[in-house]
């Protein structure tokens, strides 16, 4: 069975760069880029050096996929997507945050968003994940504040606001809160910051 699983993989190249993705993926956000091990990557996907080497260079590039591929694609669908189909912004994004915070198990306090885990940890040391992390989180903050502009449009959200500055807060506030669980591995904190941005976010509407 490996052996014929092996072979789908090297007739299927795309299909082995997605198997590395996730696997690193998984393992950066368990343990930071610079302790993640290739060794563990490769057992936990059954391929070989060569298998990964082919597609990846070295760690560092294969950090630097998984930061593009991986999460934001991920951040993408998560907290971009659901609100390009929203008539009401503002409704979209409070069901959004308490959704996603309620849900939060005892894993996710203890291993934060994997996005500000790699904007901390090597944002000061790697110039190449620093513009990365930027990049990611600009286009984030660039398409709410579309979406708030829209929503201007539409009547739903304040026409004094400005959107480009009110999603810069509200990405920042995401990502506060998640650092802040992080830690302190609290669901009471996490709870409470989810709560004062949702009420933040009413102040948004349309009087």
């Amino acid at each position: 069975m490996c052996i014929l699983i092996g072979m789908k993989q090297q007739r299927d190249p795309d299909h082995t760069r997605h198997t590395i993705l996730e696997a690193a993926a998984q393992e950066i956000h368990l343990h930071g880029f610079q302790a993640a091990s290739l060794s563990r990557i490769l057992a936990t996907t059954g391929l070989t050096k060569g298998a990964l080497y082919h597609h990846f260079p070295n760690k560092q590039a294969l950090g630097y996929a998984v930061l593009e591929e991986v999460i934001a694609v991920e951040g993408r669908k998560t907290w971009v997507s659901p609100l390009e189909q929203c008539a009401d912004p503002v409704d979209c994004l409070q069901g959004m945050i308490a959704s996603r915070f309620k849900d939060m198990t005892e894993q996710d306090l203890l291993l934060g968003c994997p996005l500000n885990n790699l904007a901390l940890e090597m944002s000061p040391i790697d110039e190449g994940f620093r513009r990365r992390v930027e990049f990611v989180y600009d286009r984030w903050t660039q398409a709410l504040a579309a979406i708030l502009a829209r929503g201007q449009g539409s009547g739903s959200v304040r026409r004094s606001i400005d959107p480009f500055k009110v999603a810069t807060f509200i990405v920042a506030s995401i990502a506060g809160i998640r650092s802040l669980a992080k830690t302190c591995q609290n669901h009471a904190v996490l709870e409470a910051s989810a709560e004062a941005l949702i009420d933040y976010l009413e102040t948004l509407r349309r009087e």
